[in-house]
């Protein structure tokens, strides 16, 4: 089989392998069987073991855990056989180091240098507010935007603050503020009223759509979100619901009926070891939401910390629990007056025994397995094998024949082939006929993008960053970017200058301007629509002109240094001359038309990412924890890899055929992996996601629409340049006559 056969089988058969893997780990997740199974087949790290021994325990601990699962026993409670039930699954994920061996807590993990906080018997503290957000919407707004009591007066609350303002955080719409609960450590507290707010009826109907599509209030506790735990169904989830619905079948009325939750019972867990501090650390933050009608003498009478209210703080009043005879209707007086809602809380501590540093355990019980993200690894780089075997056999063989001196060409269709990328030396660096600018600038954003990419992951990987707090990652992207800038007017410089163009200040304005323009005009409309629907994502003016300055003092001016560099160094050596009359281009094959080109090359480096990318949207958009930064890592280098391979392996079949037009195809046929990935966008939309209303639809596209054309700018960028890099070597050591 000669050489360009061999290379279109190869390509099918990894196609063919690549929708293979990636249609098994698309929808990857967890469940819980998958759990079981790899618990029973786990290691347990400890003292050194020899392999017999080590299979022993695994198996003991196998046994172990499945008889309290016999038992019933639940994996969110406080107990011991709960937490050793949960540091028994989460034991992979528990180890870090090169291999893996090291074992470690996840506070450690998710939290890198941060040590515990210790706090004093009767001290006041603060819960801090976060989104109220929904899995249906991606539309959040803000705690106090809610009907209910003031945010307290003072500042004594910022000292439980731990996370700064910074721009990531703004533009995430979090405005960090106390919640309305006066707590104090180790205290616990009966029902206590906390103020009367009176709801109208625009307000009402608000609240019931935001029931209907299922908000939930987030807080946090000394950086630990609030939880809701259920030990009877074996589940835990962040945040409360506003309220609930329950259907005519339940209430017996026409239509569906909505209640709000307004008390709260908050149960802290702390633990106390006087031998290691002095005081108690804060181990668990969970959440009961109640419905209940309060009553009250006076309706109109205003309602303070010290008021009696007959439901909650009377001397004989009950216990206050979900009791379908007393829910609140979340609905207007039979006259029309407004709704009158008392809120009220409870707080009881609890003294547990586990540790600080794995409190957050209860919090990943139910995530993907790490085996999951190694299967990615493994399916990327079958992908990069497969590859780098084609390139292999392109320059060994192309090198082999050149030394030889093209002596031994046995068959026609075998000499067409061997001479088809020899006939265009002529014409292969000449530069590209349409729109050399605008590659020029993709290409040079795409190194940005790639560069701010890789800076991230170093940082992270470094412990420079926390996965985990999601403003400061994105705060730090952004600079990240912006400090980047000479990356892209260097190399956009340089191939700017090899197509012979000589306004330089153009081409540093446009590629200053273009991406960074086009994606903040379009949030910025974006914007106007989260703005009227009263979202707490809507930025405001200062934010954006901070994204402005950022732009303008730092990126531009950066782009300006790397342009100047570039401009200044010599023009690219290639080793063969151009041609001054192009040469004519024979009639193409089916498989060099650019549309079929495009879809091959994309779907390549898309399939190293798929399975990867899955968790990171789940993150985004479904609000999951995401912290594996060194697979992430791992990822966007194989993902370099692939788009490197797939530039040089397509350009070869493009050259082969006599077609010189290279620069524009060798971009396209990586960038249109962005293409596939807002495809799996639409496919994540329709599958993962239960979108209401119009507005969440448009934020989602309008975001993963910039996503796609990032991603592709970065792919195709290592596309072009590799394809150039590529040219100059086999051209390189070709004897021109």
């Amino acid at each position: 089989m000669n050489n360009l056969n061999f290379i279109r089988t190869l390509l099918a058969l990894l196609l063919l392998a690549d929708t293979t893997l990636a249609s098994a780990g698309a929808g990857a997740g967890y469940d819980e069987s998958t759990s079981i199974k790899n618990a029973l087949e786990g290691y347990t790290p400890g003292k050194k073991l020899s392999r017999k021994e080590r299979m022993e325990l695994a198996k003991e601990e196998a046994k172990k855990y499945m008889e309290l699962r016999r038992q019933g026993v639940d994996e969110v409670g406080h107990t011991k056989e709960a937490a050793a039930m949960r540091d028994y699954q989460l034991r992979k994920k528990k180890r870090k180091g090169l291999f893996r061996r090291r074992q470690a807590d996840l506070a450690s993990i998710l939290f890198p240098g941060v040590s515990p906080e210790t706090y004093q018997p009767n001290e006041q503290i603060w819960a801090i507010t976060d989104l109220v957000h929904s899995k249906k919407t991606q539309v959040p707004f803000e705690f106090y935007d809610l009907p209910g009591c003031h945010k307290p007066e003072g500042k004594a609350w910022m000292k439980n603050l731990k996370q700064r303002r910074n721009l990531g955080v703004r533009l995430q719409g979090n405005e960090l503020m106390p919640a309305p609960f006066p707590l104090r450590v180790t205290q616990n507290q009966s029902c206590k009223p906390l103020c009367r707010v009176s709801i109208g009826s625009k307000k009402v109907r608000w609240m019931r759509k935001l029931v209907e599509r299922q908000y939930r209030i987030q807080m946090t506790l000394d950086q630990l979100p609030v939880l809701m735990r259920s030990k009877e169904l074996n589940y835990a989830v962040r945040g409360y619901p506003v309220g609930f619905k329950a259907p005519p079948s339940y209430t017996g009325l026409e239509e569906d009926e909505f209640y709000l939750y307004n008390h709260v019972k908050f149960t802290i867990s702390y633990q106390e070891d006087p031998a290691a501090f002095e005081g108690v650390r804060i181990t668990g933050f969970d959440v009961h939401p109640v419905s209940i009608k309060h009553e009250l003498g006076d309706e109109k009478a205003d309602i303070t910390a010290t008021s009696m209210v007959a439901t909650c703080n009377a001397p004989d009043a009950p216990p206050v629990n979900n009791d379908p005879s007393t829910y609140l209707r979340l609905r207007l007086g039979a006259t029309g007056e407004d709704l009158n809602v008392v809120y009220s809380f409870e707080v009881e501590w609890q003294a547990s025994d586990l540790p600080w540093a794995d409190r957050w355990d209860v919090y990943l019980i139910g995530s993907p397995d790490d085996d999951i993200h190694f299967f990615a690894i493994v399916n990327s780089l079958m992908i990069v094998l497969f590859l780098t075997g084609a390139i292999a056999t392109i320059m060994i063989r192309t090198l082999r024949q050149d030394i030889a001196g093209y002596n031994e060409i046995q068959t026609l269709e075998e000499a067409q082939e061997e001479t088809g990328w020899k006939l265009v030396h002529g014409d292969v660096f000449r530069p590209p006929s349409s729109y050399p600018l605008a590659l020029c600038v993709m290409v040079g954003t795409g190194a940005q993008i790639g560069s701010a990419c890789f800076l991230t992951m170093m940082c992270a990987m470094v412990k420079l960053l926390n996965p985990m707090k999601k403003g400061a990652t994105l705060t730090a992207v952004l600079i990240l970017y912006n400090l980047s800038g000479s990356a892209a007017g260097y190399i956009s410089s340089r191939m700017y200058k090899f197509c012979n163009a000589t306004d330089w200040k153009f081409n540093t304005v446009v590629t200053a301007a273009a991406l960074p323009g086009s994606l903040v005009s379009i949030f910025m409309v974006l914007n106007i629509f989260l703005t009227f629907a009263g979202a707490a994502t809507a930025v405001s003016f200062l934010t954006i002109l901070a994204l402005f300055g950022m732009w303008m003092c730092i990126s531009t001016p950066l782009v300006f240094v790397g342009s100047y560099f570039g401009f200044r160094a010599e023009r690219f050596n290639v080793p063969v001359k151009t041609n001054q009359i192009a040469r004519y281009i024979p009639e193409l094959p089916w498989y060099s038309s650019p549309p079929v080109s495009f879809l091959l090359g994309g779907i390549l480096p898309f399939g190293s990412v798929c399975i990867e990318l899955f968790f990171i949207m789940s993150a985004l958009w479904l609000h999951q924890i995401y912290y594996v930064m060194g697979f992430l890592l791992a990822v966007l280098l194989i993902l370099a890899a692939t788009c490197a391979e797939v530039a040089v392996v397509m350009t070869y079949l493009q050259l082969c055929v006599e077609d010189h037009r290279w620069w524009w195809k060798s971009f396209w046929n990586c960038a249109a992996a962005g293409f596939y990935l807002f495809l799996y966008s639409l496919w994540f939309l329709f599958s993962r996601l239960e979108l209401v209303g119009i507005l969440p639809v448009i934020v989602y596209l309008t975001y993963m629409s910039m996503i796609s054309v990032c991603f592709g700018l970065f792919c195709g960028s290592v596309g072009v340049l590799t394809s150039f890099w590529f040219n100059t070597k086999i051209y390189g050591a070709l004897k021109v006559d």
